[in-house]
């Protein structure tokens, strides 16, 4: 996994999102609710495979102080960060 600077990028949370973005573009987000349930999470193709979902989810976990529940993946790439999740737990 590659590391991504962060340092020129704006995190804003409002209720139940969190959205990554930098001076170009909206970078990632997740939307989630207080109990942890994961509704949703994007992260823009081209910032793919640098670790921003996983950093995301950290954020909801730290937020929720829950354990996280992931609704059922709505396309196949959701599917595949799933298992990712799950195999690396």
């Amino acid at each position: 996994m590659k590391n991504f600077n962060l340092s020129n990028c704006e995190l804003t949370h409002s209720e139940g999102v969190f959205t990554l973005k930098n001076i170009n573009t909206t970078i990632g987000f997740v939307r989630f609710n207080e109990h942890g349930e994961i509704e949703y999470i994007f992260v823009n193709p081209i910032f793919r495979k640098k670790g921003l979902a996983k950093k995301l989810l950290t954020l909801v976990k730290e937020k929720t102080k829950k354990k996280l529940v992931f609704q059922k993946p709505i396309s196949p790439l959701g599917s595949k960060l799933l298992k990712s999740l799950n195999k690396n737990a």
